[in-house]
């Protein structure tokens, strides 16, 4: 009995018709001999759990809130986080569960440490700038398992590189499942950065916009489930009119936006954290600068890299997935003066 073929079967009976079968995938860019248990986006999030990247996510910032306390996320407990909600959305509707864990567990990967601050300067230093989704790809499909690359599926890679941003006039992933993603991500982060935020003491409950956490709710839970369930009942909505697109209603998307829009005003981008961002650019900049300056000190597979596409980008590729404590070690290594006595 092949078991990969009685799972693909299943999904053509129990899954929504605009929903992605595994049977009916665009593909790898290298053609694969199937399995007789796994489909194939079931292997791409195994591969993706798998990967060296996707370990260091535990050790690499989600907001920079450095502290000692056990109970912050890091990237890796929101890339968990974001898996389980999308998954619940992707089963409300009737979409390919599978998919949307393979592109959730890998939405993040590409992310660099002290989360967006060491992505602005990235954005700065490098020649045509630097996005963490893009570099998610170029992780999953050169950087991992020694530059072979996962290989895998257009569906997952496509729906990993449009999970970011929040405009309504960017490109949206091809799939629903994939578009899943990109609410779960934002539904996730503006929670759980709330409860963390108001853990750390850099705000309280009442300092949220009461315009936005009326229609939400006024607990971390309460939000969560509103926004969940408001994305599946209006998704299956549109697609019963043929209106073939994931998203909330009106009026909860404008408390979601508005409630984002508080965080990066108040947290992300405020002057709360203003000098611990600036105090982890400086170190995520003399670092990149040190190896741009010494190329051969960088490990002979980015050097390989520098030498075939320069040295930014091989450096790039090296820093870039280093976990925050990683890179504070080197900087100390490389800058901070050991006493040694004679």
């Amino acid at each position: 009995m092949n078991i990969r073929e009685t799972i693909e079967n299943r999904e053509e009976v129990t899954l929504n018709k605009h929903a992605v079968l595994s049977k009916n995938t665009r593909g790898r860019s290298v053609a694969e001999k199937e399995e007789d248990i796994r489909t194939c986006f079931m292997r791409d999030r195994d591969r993706i759990v798998h990967t060296k990247s996707f370990r260091r996510l535990k050790h690499k910032t989600q907001v920079f809130i450095r502290t000692s306390g056990d109970h912050y996320r890091t990237r890796l407990t929101h890339t968990l986080e974001v898996a389980q909600i999308a998954r619940t959305i992707a089963k409300g509707i009737g979409l390919n569960d599978d998919l949307v864990d393979a592109i959730a567990l890998g939405h993040d990967i590409g992310h660099v440490a002290f989360a967006h601050n060491g992505e602005e300067v990235l954005n700065e230093l490098m020649p045509n700038g630097f996005k963490h989704n893009i570099n998610s790809i170029r992780v999953l499909t050169r950087l991992e398992k020694n530059g072979a690359g996962l290989n895998l599926t257009e569906e997952v890679l496509d729906g990993i590189l449009h999970h970011s941003g929040f405009d309504k006039n960017g490109k949206e992933a091809f799939t629903l499942e994939g578009q899943v993603v990109k609410y779960a991500d934002k539904i996730a982060y503006v929670n759980h950065d709330i409860d963390d935020s108001i853990r750390a003491g850099l705000i309280v409950e009442e300092d949220l916009p009461s315009e936005y956490i009326n229609i939400l709710g006024h607990t971390n839970s309460d939000r969560i489930n509103r926004l969940v369930h408001d994305i599946i009942y209006n998704t299956i909505n549109n697609l019963e009119s043929e209106n073939i697109k994931v998203n909330l209603s009106e009026e909860v998307g404008y408390a979601l936006t508005g409630l984002r829009s508080f965080m990066f005003k108040e947290v992300y981008k405020g002057n709360i954290l203003r000098n611990e961002r600036e105090k982890a650019k400086f170190v995520f900049e003399q670092v990149f600068m040190y190896y741009v300056k010494n190329q051969d000190k960088l490990p002979k597979f980015y050097r390989d890299i520098a030498e075939e596409e320069g040295i930014y980008q091989g450096v790039c590729d090296y820093i870039g997935g280093m976990s925050d404590d990683y890179c504070i070690h080197l900087f100390n290594e490389l800058y901070v003066p050991k006493f040694v006595i004679y």
